[in-house]
């Protein structure tokens, strides 16, 4: 069960003094989510042998931020942010040394400036901290269910630095495209052993990686999108078992053609194609790449009504998890 709320306050003031454009945003977030059965059990052909561990969990977090945008000059703007978030884990677990509960917070800021537009281009850098949360059932562990041996709890909420520089332009007629060259570092990676349902602080790593998006409509019903994302993620710490991250995708691909609004007629195809990533920390094991062909079309009688047809996995492309 799910209980989100949120509220936002932003606000624009003309600064006369030095004739700056500035907007404020004020915003509170509290969100619970109750789980109340999540387990791992051993079957085989789908039957139901023994049970390994069976929780229940309540996730409560809250979080405050603020935001200020100011246009100093026609081709400069800069935002600053600063947000806090807290959490609260509480576990009941079947074997009660797993039980417990758990508070975690951090503050986080963050900031960023766009230079332009310059005859329709402009550029832009972002950096500011972040995080992600462990599974709550790793916060507050102690023994492993499956071997009964001692584990150490993993931190509830690691840090993540990130950065970007970029470019976004309409210099050419019905085309937007944006280049941007980013940068991630996570204190560690989140590891969930699925034999032992336990979850590890895993080795810190360091990605960066180089997207390329474009989005063209030659005619007011016809839109053209392409985008490319390259990345590589490493491990930064030390292991003779290697710095590769097991699953980190290094390529992905999207595309399609969309129509819409011709003569009550719409529709659209799309790609998606994800290159090969290693299984392994030392590259020995690598996936296949993979590439998924979608189909939609219809038709629209009237303002209420309308038939719409989907095929999904055009090409029968067939993949290992």
């Amino acid at each position: 069960h799910r209980f989100i709320t949120g509220g936002r306050v932003s606000y624009r003031r003309i600064g006369h003094l030095f004739g700056h454009d500035t907007q404020n945003t004020l915003g509170l977030q509290l969100r619970n989510d109750d789980i109340p059965k999540v387990g791992l059990y051993h079957t085989a052909g789908r039957q139901l042998l023994e049970t390994i561990r069976e929780d229940a969990v309540v996730e409560t977090s809250a979080a405050a931020y603020a935001q200020n945008e100011t246009a100093w000059t026609p081709w400069l703007r800069t935002v600053a942010g600063l947000r806090t978030d807290g959490y609260h884990f509480n576990v009941k677990a079947d074997l009660a040394e797993n039980s417990g509960t758990r508070t975690s917070g951090l503050v986080s800021p963050k900031g960023g400036a766009v230079f332009g537009p310059f005859h329709g281009t402009e550029f832009y850098a972002n950096a500011g901290l972040g995080f992600h949360s462990n599974d709550a059932r790793g916060t507050t562990i102690t023994r492993d269910p499956s071997t009964g041996e001692q584990v150490d709890p993993v931190t509830p909420l690691v840090h993540a630095t990130g950065a970007e520089a970029g470019v976004r332009t309409v210099a050419i007629p019905h085309l937007q495209s944006s280049l941007t060259l980013w940068s991630l570092s996570l204190g560690s990676e989140l590891v969930f052993s699925g034999d032992a349902g336990t979850t590890e602080a895993g080795r810190p790593s360091h990605r960066y990686g180089l997207e390329f998006a474009n989005y063209y409509t030659p005619r007011p019903w016809l839109i053209f999108d392409g985008d490319v994302s390259w990345s590589r993620a490493r491990f930064t710490d030390v292991d003779p078992v290697g710095d590769q991250v097991p699953g980190a995708v290094e390529t992905v691909i999207s595309g399609g053609v969309t129509v819409e609004g011709l003569k009550n007629v719409f529709g659209s195809a799309r790609l998606r194609y994800f290159g090969p990533r290693p299984l392994i920390e030392d590259n020995s094991a690598r996936s296949k790449a993979t590439s998924l062909l979608n189909l939609e079309g219809g038709y629209q009688f009237n303002r209420k009504v309308r038939l719409v047809l989907d095929v999904f996995n055009l090409l029968n492309a067939k993949d290992s998890d």
